[in-house]
Formats: structure tokens, sequence, C-alpha cells
């Protein structure tokens, strides 16, 4: 079976791999441009872009692949790239650009997706950042039939994935790249035998994973002890939850949620203790404690080496005012 695949960051690239390992013949992977990225602001080549190259498949970049859109030269050179690739079918992950429907056209078994939620909770951009913020208990991966809708076509193939207390958007997202390779090879091996059978999605319980945008990784430290602590799991490693002590941002790598209540006089974002097992700080309505931190231009370490070059002591408050007013930004 030969397969278009079009995807960009690592998510997408571990299917990829997967295909290829498993098989599949690759005649042409889509990604997105090259952008600038890093402290120099260089060109920076997609995950999925560098893994094609060195396996030498054929890499198309287009703008956009409406032809009647901003970038139709693009798009009519991706077409022609489509057409001559003669592909079965095109799986998608995490490509970023709106397939119109000559694309989702253009296979004769149409364009798969690896979506990494239960659809239709979470459809959208961000479902791993989304369900950890949320609290689910449970996330997963699903394989969908695309349409011209936002992750709204037929489900194919469905496979559940507890999250872990401890799990960040960084750790749950290796577990569910792996998961959605495996998955979109089974898909695609019963597909080969006519055995996929496409199930609409579910009208009750659709939600939006809205893209996650850097001014929501400020802490408020006047939300729920619980809340605050889920984004910043969900937040690693990025955009990484941030707050001020002083004038000094300081980002929140990792924390727990303490059994504790805080003194009654105690404000929101108030150091209540320190220790080289955490910073302890009061929420609305908890403590939650600091476990491992990074101060700007700095490395996210521990706590008790955070503490060797960065003073914090009792009484002292994390704020976000300063963050928010633009002063230091995360």
């Amino acid at each position: 079976m030969r397969v278009i695949f079009a995807g960009t960051p690592e998510f997408a690239r571990v299917a990829l791999a997967q295909l290829h390992a498993a098989g599949f013949e690759v005649p042409l992977v889509l990604s997105q441009p090259d952008r600038p990225a890093g402290r120099g602001m260089k060109l920076q080549q997609s995950a999925v872009k560098q893994w094609a190259q060195s396996h030498q498949i054929a890499v198309a970049q287009p703008r956009s692949l409406r032809l009647d859109g901003k970038y139709p030269d693009d798009a009519r050179q991706a077409r022609d790239a489509i057409e001559a690739a003669r592909a079965d079918v095109m799986v998608v992950a995490a490509y970023g650009l709106i397939l119109p429907q000559w694309v989702l056209d253009a296979p004769r078994l149409g364009c798969l997706n690896i979506h990494a939620s239960l659809l239709p909770r979470w459809r959208g951009a961000a479902p791993i950042h989304r369900a950890i913020e949320a609290g689910d208990s449970h996330t997963g991966v699903t394989i969908m039939q695309m349409d011209a809708g936002l992750d709204t076509g037929g489900m194919l193939l469905v496979e559940p994935l507890a999250i872990a207390p401890l799990d960040t958007t960084e750790t749950l997202h290796d577990k569910l790249a792996a998961l959605g390779g495996r998955l979109v090879i089974e898909a695609l091996e019963m597909a080969a035998c006519g055995g996929l059978v496409r199930a609409p999605q579910p009208a009750e319980g659709v939600t939006y994973a809205h893209k996650i945008e850097k001014q929501e990784a400020v802490i408020d430290w006047t939300q729920p002890a619980v809340l605050i602590e889920r984004r910043i799991r969900a937040f690693q490693p990025f955009p990484v939850a941030v707050s001020t002590l002083g004038t000094e941002p300081v980002k929140f790598r990792a924390a727990e949620l303490l059994a504790t209540t805080p003194p009654p006089d105690a404000v929101p974002g108030q150091v209540l203790a320190v220790s080289a097992q955490g910073v302890d700080i009061c929420a609305a309505d908890g403590v939650v404690r600091a476990v491992a931190l990074q101060k700007a231009g700095g490395k996210a370490l521990g706590v008790a080496d955070f503490l060797r070059g960065f003073e914090i002591r009792p009484g002292m408050r994390f704020d976000s005012m300063a963050i928010n007013k633009g002063e230091h930004p995360p």
C-alpha cells in the first residue's frame, strides 16, 4: 500500500517512522514550511521533514493547499506531487494545515487522521494539554476518516489510555504518539482487506481543545490548588507555567498538591515553607508544592539545587501582575 504522510511535529514523526518500519511505501511527505525558532531565530526543519529527508523520501512544504487561496502556486505544486505519488491513502498527524476537499478526495481510500483524544472529546489543536488541564482520568487515540469539518469525521479505531497522576503533556505525548503509530498501522492493514468500518461520532460530549496561548501559563494563585497543579503539568514542556517573585519571573517545571490547608491569614501566592523537598505556596483553597523551578535564562532544577542560586523565604509572595503587564514575559 502506498501512503502519503502529512505531519509536522515529533508526534507525527513517531507515526511516520512506525509506518516505514512496518513496510508501507511512503512516496511523499507533506510538512509545514521551515520556521524560525530558538534564541537565534534560525530556520528550523520540522521533525517530520528531518526524518523523511534522512530516509530519502520526497518532501513538499506548501504554505497552503487551497487552490483559490493566498498561495495558489504552492497548492498547485502540492497537487502535482500528490497526483504523481499515486497513493492509496493519506495519513495525517498534527499536520497544521486545513485539507480542502480535493485533497480529501485524492487518494482512493481518502485521508486517515491520527487524533490524540477520544473523540468527540477534545477536537482541535491541543487535545493532550486540555485533557490534563481538565483533570480527565483517560484519553486515547482515535483513527478517523477525515471530512471537511474540524475533527468531525467517522471513527475507524479507538483505544483509550489512562492518564497517570504525574503525567505531563511531555510524558503523555510520548505514550500517545506510540499508540497512534500502532493504531494507524492496524487501520491500514484492515483497510487493505476491506475490513474497516466507519462509525459516526456521538453527538453528545463534544469539547474543543483550543490552541495553547503563552499567557495561559501565567499562574493565578487565586485559583484552586488542584487546577494550578494540573496546569503546571499540562504546560510542561510548553509554554511552561510561570509566576514572578519580586521582579523575577520563575518557571514552574514540576509541582505537587499537598493535602494541607493554608493558615487562615495566608494570601494566595504566599510562600508558606521552604525546604529541600519543595517550596510550599498558598493557593485559593490549598497548598501547591513546587519541586522543580527555573529562572530566566537558567536550567530547570530540582528545588534543592535551585535554592542555591535563588533566594526564596517564607512570607515572600509569588505574583502574576508583572507578567500580565508585559514587564517580564514568560
